[in-house]
């Protein structure tokens, strides 16, 4: 089984890094950190790279996704920190969008249910890159699938993720959008479903409340999880992190 895998959010939008939560993106405002008093995102993961020694991380471009103004630039810089790699979300509509993204060297480019117009788009990405560079996010209100794609609206949750992996996907982010930044706790009954079923990775992001939360998901077998207010407001302590991964 692959190392469990705690993975910092970095959240953009405007060109800075915000605090999202409950998806209500029009009210996300610049990110207050007790780790760092700044919100330029090339600088928080320098300084979590550099202080705490987290080499991996989510971006959400929210810039790209509500208006196609994609932040290339802080994306490079963030990639020049020596041993940083990154997992993103775009917001890709169509496959074409994923191209210049694989240029950037990424560990993982995630397809996102909410803004991709066709699930062939996944396919064509899963055709065009390594299926292990391929991450699809299941995005979801309250447990229930966010999508414009006619094939998976209104479909149950367990059916639109085996769908999604009959087309080949190995990789999935589990993101309930309703539980971002409210560090709600506990792993549902749904969650605990989906593990039993997906015979691929499975990372969780939304609702992480403390290091009690990421050690439930570590011992049911999920592949990690997102964690962004938590970490930023001190609610999961570094050294506890660090004692935690070391064991």
């Amino acid at each position: 089984m692959n190392k469990f895998r705690i993975i910092p959010v970095i959240d953009i939008l405007n060109s800075q890094a915000v605090h999202a939560i409950k998806g209500e993106r029009e009210k996300y405002k610049p990110l207050k950190s007790v780790l760092i008093n700044d919100s330029n995102p090339t600088q928080i993961a320098l300084k979590l790279k550099n202080k705490y020694l987290f080499n991996e991380f989510y971006i959400a471009d929210l810039d790209a996704i509500l208006q196609r103004k994609p932040n290339i630039a802080i994306l490079s810089k963030i990639l020049d920190i020596p041993g940083v790699e990154i997992i993103i979300d775009p917001g890709i509509k169509i496959a074409k969008n994923a191209e210049k993204y694989f240029k950037l060297n990424l560990k993982s480019l995630i397809l996102g249910l909410e803004t991709l117009r066709d699930p062939e788009v996944i396919s064509e990405c899963l055709k065009l890159f390594d299926i292990n560079k391929i991450v699809v996010s299941v995005d979801m209100y309250n447990e229930v699938i966010q999508t414009n794609i006619k094939e998976l609206k209104d479909k149950d949750v367990l059916e639109v993720i085996g769908k999604i992996e009959d087309l080949g996907v190995v990789k999935i982010i589990l993101l309930d959008l309703f539980k971002v930044g409210q560090k709600m706790g506990g792993i549902s009954k749904l969650y605990l479903k989906i593990r039993e079923k997906f015979n691929g990775e499975i990372l969780v992001g939304g609702g992480i409340k403390d290091l009690q939360d990421i050690k439930e998901y570590e011992s049911n077998n999920f592949s990690g999880v997102l964690i962004g207010t938590a970490l930023h407001d001190g609610s999961i302590k570094i050294e506890e992190l660090r004692n935690f991964l070391k064991n």
